[in-house]
């Protein structure tokens, strides 16, 4: 799926189980733009010899620079531009590594038309293998009138 902006997937046309899918490598640049704009400079993220000491054993990509892919998916594919963010649910499983693909993805979980609510499983994977999960609370954009 590209990231550039879809057309909206109305209220009234969303269904359980309907997804959308999103991959992206972060790299170095991406990683020193979010440190800065986040002010989150932990070393973890910006320094290899410290990183190197960690569990880890090399520098990480911020969490909440991989939940962002969640935003990415909701607000441009589905439900797409008109989306409002209520609520996320993160729980982070395994570290990202620069240079991993990661793989993101939102499933429609629940539909309440009558509040206009949806609720998304959302998962992001590394190799196959969960490194985020959640779930999203969404306002979806309804039809003009």
């Amino acid at each position: 799926m590209s990231a550039s902006p879809s057309a909206p997937h109305y209220l009234d046309a969303i269904e359980v189980g309907q997804s959308a899918t999103l991959t992206k490598t972060f790299n170095e640049a991406e990683v020193r733009a979010f440190a800065e704009v986040s002010t989150d400079t932990n070393p973890v993220h910006l320094d290899e010899a410290y990183a190197a000491s960690t569990q880890f054993g090399t520098r990480i990509v911020h969490g909440m620079l991989t939940a962002s892919l969640f935003s990415a998916l909701l607000g441009n594919h589905l439900p797409g531009p008109g989306t409002v963010y209520l609520g996320q649910s993160l729980r982070f499983r395994r570290p990202v590594k620069l240079g991993d693909t990661v793989e993101a993805s939102v499933t429609v979980k629940t539909v309440d038309r009558e509040k206009n609510r949806v609720e998304l499983d959302c998962v992001c994977s590394v190799g196959g293998k969960p490194v985020l999960m959640g779930d999203a609370l969404v306002m979806a954009p309804t039809r003009p009138a």
